[in-house]
């Protein structure tokens, strides 16, 4: 008789979530086989209940093709736009995320962007590491941040801890999203063309995928200004890129600062020579106290769903009591 397993992992979490699922649970570790899914026969994942992925990893129609039993999934990352979830409704199919724990750290990161570019501390740090800083004030003017116009792109858990950050900044802020939210506190602007144009920088936290496919166009991206100011969060796919660099060459946008970028990883030479770009590589989340308790929920997420109690941070997926 072939084993049962209760989990097929499809997404290394790091070693010491690995080891402590399968001190736990009957797991089948795909992520460690170059085939994946493909290379275990239906003997091994007909009976498996529950999926471990990550945003980085996702799960696709293929792989809810390969396990009919599947009854959750339970994804790492506070992003769901790598997760079919069109197939999880077809296929009646749970999903979680980690929402919550890693608001604070993204925030912290758009601010520290923000603050970067406008204050332009990379280029300063290559000025005076450079040994170029041989006379005080011969180093470029920058843009006061304090007391100006935020705009925000999705109010959601992270957008809100932006917004928090910027009463300490004595700052106005508004907000663009599908629809106004009753709690926000915030003033609403229903087109993000307005949004861009009053504001004089603009934050990136909504969601990605389809519906926010380089909704960051050429025409926001120019109603910021050649003073304002982009950050992104997100992900890559909400900003027209080319149109990002376009602006920024021909002196149309005053700076950016990006975490994430259209194709990760990337050399992203487009910006190489630009000052008033400031990069990092997609570690909004990154810190260790973050990425610990990040871990800690996808766990507590898998311990709920085994023992009956169902998932603790479900993600919303329509047509889905």
């Amino acid at each position: 008789m072939s084993e049962h397993y209760d989990i097929v992992q499809v997404a290394s979490l790091g070693p010491a979530f690995d080891e402590r699922l399968a001190r736990r649970y009957r797991v089948l570790p795909v992520w460690r086989d170059p085939e994946g899914l493909e290379g275990y026969g239906p003997d091994l994942t007909r009976h498996v209940r529950l999926a471990v992925t990550s945003v980085r990893r996702g799960f696709t129609r293929q792989m809810f093709e390969r396990l009919p039993g599947l009854q959750a999934i339970c994804s790492w990352g506070v992003g769901y736009d790598t997760l079919d979830l069109e197939a999880a409704r077809e296929s009646g199919v749970q999903a979680s995320n980690t929402p919550g724990v890693l608001d604070a750290c993204v925030a912290d990161l758009a601010w520290a962007l923000l603050l970067a570019t406008a204050r332009r501390v990379a280029a300063g740090d290559r000025y005076v590491k450079s040994a170029q800083w041989r006379a005080l004030g011969e180093f470029p003017l920058s843009i006061k941040v304090s007391g100006k116009r935020l705009g925000i792109l999705g109010l959601g858990r992270i957008g809100h801890a932006i917004a928090r950050r910027a009463m300490g900044f004595d700052m106005e802020v508004r907000y663009h999203s599908r629809h106004p939210r009753a709690d926000a506190g915030y003033t609403y602007e229903p087109q993000l063309q307005a949004l861009a144009q009053w504001a004089d920088f603009l934050i990136v936290a909504c969601v990605g995928g389809p519906t926010t496919y380089r909704i960051v166009d050429a025409n926001v991206i120019r109603a910021l200004g050649p003073r304002g100011i982009l950050v992104n969060i997100s992900r890559g796919s909400v900003v027209d890129q080319a149109a990002l660099v376009a602006a920024l060459r021909a002196g149309e946008l005053g700076g950016a600062g990006l975490d994430v970028l259209e194709s990760e990883p990337s050399t992203a030479e487009e910006f190489s020579a630009m000052d008033q770009v400031v990069l990092m590589p997609h570690v909004g989340s990154a810190t260790d106290e973050t990425r610990e308790a990040m871990s800690q929920l996808v766990m507590d997420n898998v311990d709920a769903w085994l023992a009956g109690k169902g998932l603790l941070t479900p993600i919303p997926i329509a047509g889905q009591g």
